[in-house]
């Protein structure tokens, strides 16, 4: 290994932790008897005992007088106090820890409780064991090192090690996806596991990522999405599923977007994108009064509620208020574009109607939808998976969540007419040859599942890491996902 003069140092120390007999990286520990939140709980009643304790933890802080030694020692938790005097620990331990420990080093010590007298509780160490040597001295945030974002996410190890802050974004993030379980386990639903490589990708409009099976000579996907399967269990006889999984989809990168991302999916038989609603109302509500004991969220200085009724707004309505441009009206390219260039409005034009509506609504509705708003009726073309309304079979039963200016979840009443889907199929068929790169597939398997019959469902699609922007108050999609994929170091 290449070392720096700071870790050719602690090397040094490494060295001569051996040489005194000391193994640096012991295969035993010693048995731990408490963690520090669990010492801090039971401190009166275990220092009243005089009882024996075991702890371990990063090495924080440490001041040395003379033949005693103050330090602070951080495990999951928190920090907590340990004192080591010459005479109690022994002339040799003493020593090795006070010249062979740095910051860094993880270490257990044993010992009774005390308080000293500036009222802290403390260990008082009658012994203490190295159980590794840290060889890279941890970032002095006093001196504002390991503040650049992308460091912090290239070693997320040492982000978490050395911020506090970061450990807890990431225990919220495990108790919403806990949360969201809790609820759907409730109420009968069963999660369930879907195949990650796929021979037809589908369920979304997004480019896969490919790789080779090798034994069988096949071209395989990364799955873009679990619905397809997930409906295939609706079709064998459950009545509610779901998964949480990771999804890959070959795309860009920014603040709401990352190739790997998870997603939590759910299909309810006899339901539909109304019933959906309801559900994505309860489960993320559920999920703030676990985690906050409110529905009252706070994200970068604004309020965002999440009791009550949310929004509901059609598309049409949604596009038309902000720029007065009716999508119902103009129903065909050429007449939506006359519209939108007699309103003055700046957008980039697109090859179809429904693409150009999808342009209209991500360009001046999406950024302001902050509060929890469900959009509602899509164009057809955008949702080839989705139910039509029997009203405009132009426009579909489907509805996206929308908060933070960033869609949140997708749902539909599911489309079970096996003769309707393959059209949609076809149609999407003629797009990708027509040079849209992101059209579904033709699968014929899942058109003989519906053939079989599926009930009428409704389903749903939820982007955990976008919702953790919420529950965490961050402001990007990285700071949420513990290994964020990066560009190689030294790339523009």
């Amino acid at each position: 290994m290449e070392l720096n003069d700071l870790q050719q140092t602690r090397y040094g120390k490494l060295q001569a932790l051996q040489a005194a007999g000391i193994d640096p990286y012991p295969a035993r520990v010693p048995q731990r008897t408490h963690t520090l939140t669990a010492l801090r709980e039971q401190f009166d009643a275990l220092a009243e005992a005089g009882t024996s304790v075991t702890i371990m933890g990063r090495l924080r802080q440490r001041r040395v007088m003379g033949k005693s030694a103050f330090a602070h020692l951080n495990d999951d938790h928190g920090a907590f106090q340990v004192f080591l005097s010459k005479a109690d620990v022994g002339d040799e331990p003493f020593k090795h820890f006070v010249d062979l420990t740095d910051l860094g080093d993880i270490i257990a010590v044993t010992g009774t409780l005390f308080t000293t007298k500036m009222g802290e509780p403390s260990v008082h160490v009658t012994n203490w064991t190295m159980l590794s040597k840290a060889i890279t001295p941890p970032p002095d945030k006093r001196e504002g090192q390991f503040s650049d974002q992308e460091a912090r996410q290239r070693q997320r190890y040492v982000d978490l090690a050395a911020n506090p802050e970061v450990r807890e974004t990431f225990r919220i993030r495990a108790r919403l996806i806990t949360a969201m379980r809790q609820y759907l386990d409730q109420r009968g639903f069963l999660e369930v596991e879907t195949p990650v490589l796929q021979a037809i990708y589908g369920g979304a409009a997004a480019r896969p990522f490919t790789t080779h099976h090798n034994q069988l000579h096949q071209d395989l996907y990364m799955r873009i999405a679990t619905e397809l399967y997930l409906k295939r269990l609706i079709v064998g006889g459950f009545d509610g599923v779901y998964e949480i999984g990771k999804n890959f989809r070959n795309e860009g990168v920014d603040r709401t977007h990352n190739p790997e991302f998870t997603m939590l999916e759910v299909y309810q038989a006899y339901g539909d994108y109304e019933s959906i609603m309801e559900l994505t109302e309860g489960m993320v509500r559920f999920a703030a009064e676990q985690i906050f004991n409110s529905t009252s969220i706070e994200y970068q200085g604004q309020q965002i509620e999440l009791g009550g009724s949310w929004q509901r707004i059609t598309m049409r309505d949604a596009i038309f208020n902000k720029t007065g441009v009716d999508i119902r009206e103009c129903r065909e390219f050429d007449t939506l574009w006359e519209a939108i260039r007699e309103a003055g409005l700046k957008i980039e034009r697109k090859p179809t109607w429904a693409k150009q509506v999808d342009e209209l609504f991500s360009e001046f509705v999406e950024p302001e939808l902050i509060q929890p708003t469900f959009i509602t009726e899509y164009p057809q073309p955008l949702s080839p998976l989705a139910k039509r309304k029997a009203d405009d079979p132009q426009f579909v039963e489907r509805f996206e969540l929308f908060m933070l200016g960033a869609e949140i979840a997708n749902a539909f009443s599911e489309l079970n007419d096996p003769f309707d889907q393959e059209q949609r199929f076809l149609e999407q068929g003629r797009d990708y040859a027509a040079g849209d790169d992101e059209a579904m597939q033709m699968d014929e398997d899942f058109l003989e599942a519906l053939r079989v019959g599926m009930p009428p469902t409704g389903g749903l699609g939820i982007g955990i890491d976008r919702l953790c922007l919420l529950f965490t108050n961050q402001t990007t999609i990285r700071e949420v996902i513990f290994f964020p994929h990066l560009r190689k170091q030294g790339e523009e």
